[in-house]
């Protein structure tokens, strides 16, 4: 999943694609590069950002949406808490909403996305940090709830994945603990996505700066690929797909001959 911010403030490339054909370039070439699906957010969501209204945030949307949607070369999907700008992104021809806050932040969200067919990406989200509690057992109490409120909606299992929320209230060792918790999270029976390209923890731990986090973000992708992660939403398509290539070609066993 490769990621285009039409944003001023994101953390790592705020004001790069606010232009229409901005957007459209790098959509194009983050599939070319070898994305599958490209994620298009209008407001930043890093700590402190400024939130925006459902109109202003489909304003930025507005312009270049369409065109993402006709002729990127993947599925597009909606980065937004907002059922207001996802029923507009979808009528759009967005196929999935990517919900930070796992269809518990706006109640019309699941029956929105329920109406239109979409995917969702569900993600662990807390309104405030507290390093006393056990974070993955409050992701587990967290994505009950959101599956019990797309039940109720009629979202089909089929159409959801789960997300840690890796840097979304979490200190930075829960951060890790949520992404050692892959295989815990497999249990629910759905695909898992990871949300760590070029994040904080990385910047912690290492004492890098934004651009200088890209090993670290494909190490920790590679891991949780082989603890049975699906998806990985990133700014480098092109280097992750050649790491998951050599991954892929490590993990297949040579047909036995007699």
């Amino acid at each position: 999943m490769g990621i285009v911010n039409v944003t001023p403030d994101s953390f790592s490339d705020g004001g790069r694609f606010l232009a229409p054909q901005a957007a459209l370039t790098q959509a194009k070439k983050l599939v070319a590069d070898g994305a599958d699906i490209v994620d298009v957010g209008a407001e930043s969501t890093r700590p402190g950002h400024t939130p925006l209204t459902a109109e202003e945030e489909w304003a930025r949307l507005r312009p270049m949406l369409a065109a993402l949607v006709e002729e990127c070369g993947a599925p597009v999907s909606i980065d937004t808490y907002k059922a207001a700008t996802a029923r507009r992104a979808l009528a759009a021809g967005a196929a999935v909403v990517n919900d930070i806050w796992g269809l518990q932040r706006d109640p019309d969200m699941a029956p929105a996305i329920a109406e239109a067919g979409a995917g969702v990406v569900v993600m662990h989200n807390r309104e405030s940090v507290d390093d006393s509690i056990d974070i993955v057992d409050d992701m587990r109490r967290f994505f009950e709830r959101s599956l019990a409120i797309a039940e109720s909606a009629g979202v089909p299992r089929s159409r959801i994945l789960l997300d840690p929320g890796v840097g979304f209230g979490k200190t930075r060792e829960q951060d890790f603990a949520a992404l050692r918790a892959v295989p815990e999270l497999r249990g629910f029976g759905l695909p898992l996505l990871i949300g760590v390209s070029r994040k904080r923890l990385f910047g912690a731990l290492l004492g890098a700066e934004v651009d200088a986090r890209l090993i670290a973000t494909i190490a920790a992708n590679l891991i949780a690929a082989m603890e049975g992660a699906h998806v990985f939403r990133v700014h480098d398509a092109a280097e992750h797909k050649a790491a998951f290539a050599v991954l892929e070609t490590l993990r297949r066993r040579p047909q036995e001959t007699k």
